[in-house]
């Protein structure tokens, strides 16, 4: 091994201990009683206190279990309704003519050089005009939505890997007597796994770690997602309980951790086979 090489892994090691450093620094302290994490920043705990876990597993009024039942219902419903909107909008968009196609793809790209913070209150309003902001479901507004190809990423993303199709299997389905229905059911849909997938790992990981969206709508604690439930180890009276809270933190990361290493094959697959690739 030449000098060059021992520098370059060199660099790299460094660097992968820079970016692994807070995850081992959360998980390190959610092994911490409460008066180390005030006074230490080491990462290795000095006193190990593993009744940290089920403390925050039962510290709420709630059980914590069922905010994780509750976001992945949330995520689940999400991944749903992006396959499958996304993908017959990215069809529409990929194969079907219709008049300003053009116009309409353009705007929907355009849609996502607008933060969705700046959103959120008009989002709001209308909801509630709707009814849906504390409704009999309340994760209406968190999850309908998405059924109606509102995330212009994956609409593109889509559409980029339908583009990749040969169009002489659309062709040959339509000799054969498929319409355009026919079409997608028969070619498009079985071919776009790769592309689904993808959808349904960001998805998962957008929804699962978004905050701010299920604070703003949800106001019962047992209807609470993690993230937001979270934030519960802290009272308005300035007391808190940080080493059940990290604990908790830690057990939020395992499904996102799971859920990509289960299907990172096909994420790759299916970022290389959609145009994305650098």
């Amino acid at each position: 091994m030449n000098v060059k090489s021992v520098a370059r892994t060199s660099a790299l090691v460094v660097l992968l201990v820079i970016v692994l450093y807070p995850l081992v620094w959360m998980v390190g302290t959610s092994f911490k009683p409460q008066d180390e994490i005030m006074s230490t920043v080491s990462a290795i705990p000095k006193s190990f206190t593993p009744g940290n876990y089920p403390d925050g597993w039962t510290h709420l009024d709630v059980n914590f279990g069922r905010f994780f039942l509750n976001s992945t219902l949330v995520a689940g419903l999400v991944i749903i309704g992006n396959m499958l909107s996304c993908l017959l909008a990215a069809f529409a968009f990929a194969r079907l003519r219709f008049p300003l196609r053009g116009l309409w793809f353009g705007l929907m790209i355009g849609t996502l050089l607008l933060p969705s913070h700046v959103l959120i209150v008009p989002q709001f309003i209308l909801f509630k005009t709707f009814g849906w902001v504390g409704g009999p479901f309340p994760y209406t507004p968190l999850v309908l939505p998405h059924f109606l190809a509102i995330d212009a990423f994956f609409v593109f993303l889509m559409v980029q890997f339908i583009r990749g199709i040969p169009r002489e299997l659309d062709e040959a389905a339509k000799i054969d007597g498929c319409s355009p229905y026919g079409v997608f059911r028969h070619v498009i849909l079985p071919l776009s796994r790769p592309a689904l997938v993808t959808t349904a790992i960001f998805s998962f990981i957008w929804t699962w770690n978004d905050f701010f969206r299920q604070l703003v709508y949800l106001s019962d604690l047992s209807k609470y997602t993690v993230p937001v439930a979270l934030t519960q180890f802290f009272d308005s009276t300035g007391s808190n309980a940080l080493g059940p809270m990290f604990a908790m933190s830690v057990l939020s990361l395992l499904p996102v951790f799971l859920f990509f290493l289960a299907f990172q094959r096909l994420l790759v697959q299916g970022i290389n086979t959609s145009g994305l690739k650098g």
